[in-house]
């Protein structure tokens, strides 16, 4: 049997876009041959899924899971909205959200290792993408903890478009924590606190709104305090703990969770195709170009 290495793995999986476990096993049959192995993976039909490899995924699901104090969020793609409808593609993405709350992987690599109904979650996609006709895509996934006094929060918008979860601490209130993920769902914070925001950020925003300050005539001698409440304003704008809570303009998230005896300690938020260029297709020069014109 040959020494197939992790390098050769992945070098077949960017040549033909099938799972680690199909590369692996296509190596090991053909003595670890590159070339051999493409073909052997052409012959069994896997490699109808690599033609699909260069295709835009950017439509598709996001999905929660909680399995006792791990929750997981996962954005699986699809190409159109339509299969993102499919039944078996949305089996699919419940049926990986479960296995990643369970299996707890460290990364995408291991995330895509775990087994699901005999079969890893790489090899599932595959047959997936096979089946369903279109290219089938787990783009990442996130996991938060909690302790046994804390409270997860899920929350899935236009039917999986934007996934949330949030967790709460010192408080056992479902509602609480779902009212947050509903939250975040809707305004998009980009911290939790501003203590989080990057030094960078917070720099460039002083810096401008100084200069706008001193633009605008103040005297010298107030600008520093007229900066700091602008800033204010401006974590108010991408903190998530400084938000208006969307429910009630007039407290804050931090106050509304406060006031139920809670604090919101962790969140993630998924939309789907976020960040990824999708394709924009024209039709007649579609269709010029299929009559050679």
């Amino acid at each position: 049997m040959a020494n197939v290495t992790a390098k050769q793995v992945k070098e077949l999986r960017d040549m033909t876009g099938v799972g680690m476990m199909d590369a692996k096993k296509a190596l090991v049959e053909v003595d670890g041959d590159i070339d051999k192995a493409v073909d052997l993976l052409r012959e069994k039909g896997l490699a109808k899924a690599a033609k699909k490899a260069d295709r835009i995924a950017a439509e598709g699901l996001t999905a929660s899971y909680v399995s006792g104090n791990t929750a997981a969020l996962v954005e699986v793609n699809s190409e159109t909205d339509f299969v993102s409808k499919n039944d078996k593609f949305i089996k699919l993405v419940n049926d990986i959200v479960k296995a990643v709350a369970e299996g707890k992987p460290a990364d995408m690599e291991a995330a895509n290792a775990l087994e699901v109904n005999g079969q890893t979650i790489a090899e599932y996609i595959t047959e997936s993408t096979l089946v369903i006709g279109e290219k089938i895509s787990f783009r990442r996934f996130a996991l938060l903890n909690k302790s046994d006094d804390d409270v997860f929060g899920e929350y899935s918008h236009q039917g999986g478009r934007i996934g949330v979860l949030t967790v709460v601490s010192g408080s056992q209130d479902e509602v609480v924590a779902k009212d947050i993920a509903m939250h975040v769902a809707a305004i998009n914070p980009k911290y939790l606190n501003r203590e989080d925001v990057d030094a960078d950020v917070i720099e460039r925003e002083k810096a401008v709104q100084r200069e706008l300050t001193l633009n605008e005539g103040k005297p010298e001698n107030i600008v520093d305090k007229i900066v700091e409440g602008r800033m204010n304003k401006f974590y108010g704008e991408i903190v998530l703990n400084e938000q208006a809570f969307v429910k009630d303009g007039d407290q804050k998230v931090a106050d509304y969770v406060g006031a139920k005896g809670g604090k919101v300690t962790d969140y993630v938020r998924f939309e789907v195709g976020e960040g990824i260029e999708k394709r924009k297709d024209n039709f007649a020069e579609e269709v010029a170009a299929q009559m050679g014109k």
